[in-house]
């Protein structure tokens, strides 16, 4: 018997489109072109990329679009149905999605009779009409047209009758794909199967589906949409967007493939989502969620002794999924619940001959303990862990050496943003660097003094961009005599992790903090080309 082929549900990231809505988001050209790049890697299907009618950058964009080589995506041009005083052929936001020149084109109308009497201010006929000469007229451009139904869900609950003549009406004007958009995402998951299901049987073209999260649905709402007969998931990959954001694709794309059975990317992309999601989170300049589901840090992160102890023998028992399959790894977290299993686990990475029973094993459990007292936690901080236990096995070599450091400080009268200078001596095997940073506050310039000295020794440096940093008061009782914790998350753009420091001087904690953070991603890199060269 002939294996059944599984289910292709064609992915369709609008991150360049409904993305760039959400708030602290704004892409360059570059960044839009780098993006497309990541997606086309990962394997979607279509990258909605912007309206080129609506600003000049994106007129830019799809000009420079035009030079691209793509493997698997297609660049989608979006826009809306034609004014309702002008023919399709005269609006100049509809010529401009033919000029973008790309094969298929997204354009969104009104659903909700509401909409159209009370924001478009038109008669209902006259919105019929707009969608469908639209369409139509793209079509005779010879371009594929997905139709983006908007208020969908609103629409259809208010006047369902109507709801489905503007759904009629794009299909008559031949739109290849009608998605179906819960823009408020406030629906519930029973109306969404229901009304997909509805259009799915009503209808004979692809249904696709578009939600927000306003109800924090927006995952649920897609997956019901696609048991209900939806073909096209649309969203975006990290699920920012406007107001609470989008459907969020990486964990649409991995719940479809690894539970439903379904096929969204080519074969063996899946492993690459948390690297996409990575990286185009670092074009974005912003952290993905460490409780994001699959790709997010703590995704596999286990910090309970039972949890970790069960882990080890057998990851089903607390893993859904294994890490491997979308590109994650496995993190056991350092707590003063992780036990002794986790410490043996970790040294194993090292030296797997190590037991519960080795001395080196007893030597770095004590440490840990000793240090937790003196108010490190090591549980965010697996930067500083990692070294902590070379430094135990005798597998660590500093990078360099600290021959003094000076921070002064300068507070404008005005009320002006503090002001650092910071001045540091390092040796690098005899060779000697002075350097001098100034900073927004003296942990911005010791990491900019820290960066010049080491960049003519170590190149790769320059990948590290520190992304947080926190400050924690151990003592508040002791007043300013009170130790601190400062953690560092640091990336390179494509890894990420977290050092600690902890010091009764802020500035000292810092440091050691940033040391460890420099350091960890030096040993990362030798390693990396060790087994590069094996």
């Amino acid at each position: 018997m002939a294996e059944k082929k599984a289910k292709k549900i064609e992915i369709f990231d609008s991150t360049l489109r409904d993305g760039a809505q959400g708030e602290g988001i704004s892409f360059s050209v570059q960044d839009k072109l780098n993006i497309v790049r990541a997606l086309d890697e990962l394997g979607v299907a279509y990258i909605e990329a912007g309206n080129p009618g609506s600003n000049p950058k994106d007129l830019d964009f799809f000009a420079e679009a035009k030079k691209l080589r793509l493997s698997h995506a297609e660049l989608v041009a979006f826009g809306s149905t034609r004014r309702k005083d002008l023919s399709a052929a005269e609006d100049a936001n509809v010529r401009s999605l033919v000029s973008a020149e790309t094969k298929t084109v997204a354009i969104f109308g009104k659903t909700w009779d509401f909409h159209v009497k009370e924001i478009l201010r038109a008669t209902l006929e006259e919105n019929l009409a707009m969608i469908s000469d639209t369409v139509a007229y793209l079509v005779s451009q010879g371009k594929r047209v997905v139709y983006d139904a908007e208020h969908f869900f609103d629409g259809y609950r208010a006047n369902p009758e109507y709801a489905l003549a503007t759904l009629r009406a794009a299909a008559d004007g031949g739109a290849a794909t009608l998605a179906l958009c819960d823009t408020n995402g406030g629906t519930m998951p029973e109306e969404i199967r229901a009304g997909t299901e509805t259009v799915v049987r009503e209808f004979g073209v692809s249904v696709g589906i578009h939600c927000h999260n306003d109800a924090g649905l927006a995952v649920a709402n897609s997956l019901l949409a696609v048991s209900g007969g939806a073909l096209q998931v649309q969203g975006t990959l990290l699920g920012f967007g406007e107001r609470t954001g989008n459907a969020n694709l990486s964990t649409i794309i991995a719940d479809l493939e690894t539970k439903a059975g379904m096929r969204c990317l080519p074969d063996g992309h899946l492993a690459l989502l948390t690297q996409i999601a990575r990286r185009v989170a670092e074009i974005a300049n912003i952290a993905v969620d460490s409780g994001m589901p699959y790709v997010g840090g703590n995704a596999f992160a286990h910090k309970a002794g039972m949890h970790i102890d069960a882990v080890t023998k057998n990851p089903r028992a607390y893993e859904h999924v294994t890490p491997e399959s979308v590109g994650n790894e496995r993190t056991f977290l350092m707590s003063e619940v992780a036990g002794r299993s986790l410490i043996i686990e970790k040294l194993r990475k090292f030296d797997p001959s190590l037991t519960k029973d080795s001395p080196l094993a007893a030597q770095v459990v004590a440490r840990v303990k000793e240090l937790e007292h003196e108010g490190y936690q090591f549980e965010g901080a697996e930067g500083s862990f990692e070294l902590l236990v070379r430094k135990n096995l005798g597998k660590y070599k500093p990078f360099f050496d600290l021959h003094y450091y000076k921070v002064i400080g300068e507070q404008k009268v005005d009320g002006a943003m503090e002001t650092a200078f910071a001045q540091i001596k390092i040796g690098v095997e005899g060779d000697m660097a002075v350097t001098a940073g100034e900073g927004d506050g003296p942990v911005h310039a010791l990491d900019v003094a820290l960066r010049k000295a080491l960049e003519r020794f170590y190149p790769a440096v320059r990948a590290i961009r520190l992304t947080d940093f926190k400050v924690r008061v151990l003592d508040s009782k002791s007043a300013t005599a009170a130790k601190v914790r400062v953690l560092i998350e640091s990336t390179d753009g494509e890894a990420s992790w977290t050092t600690v420091g902890v010091s009764a001087d802020l500035i000292e904690a810092s440091w050691i903090a940033l040391v460890d953070s420099f350091e960890f991603k030096l040993i990362s890199d030798v390693e990396k080309r060790f087994r590069a060269y094996l």
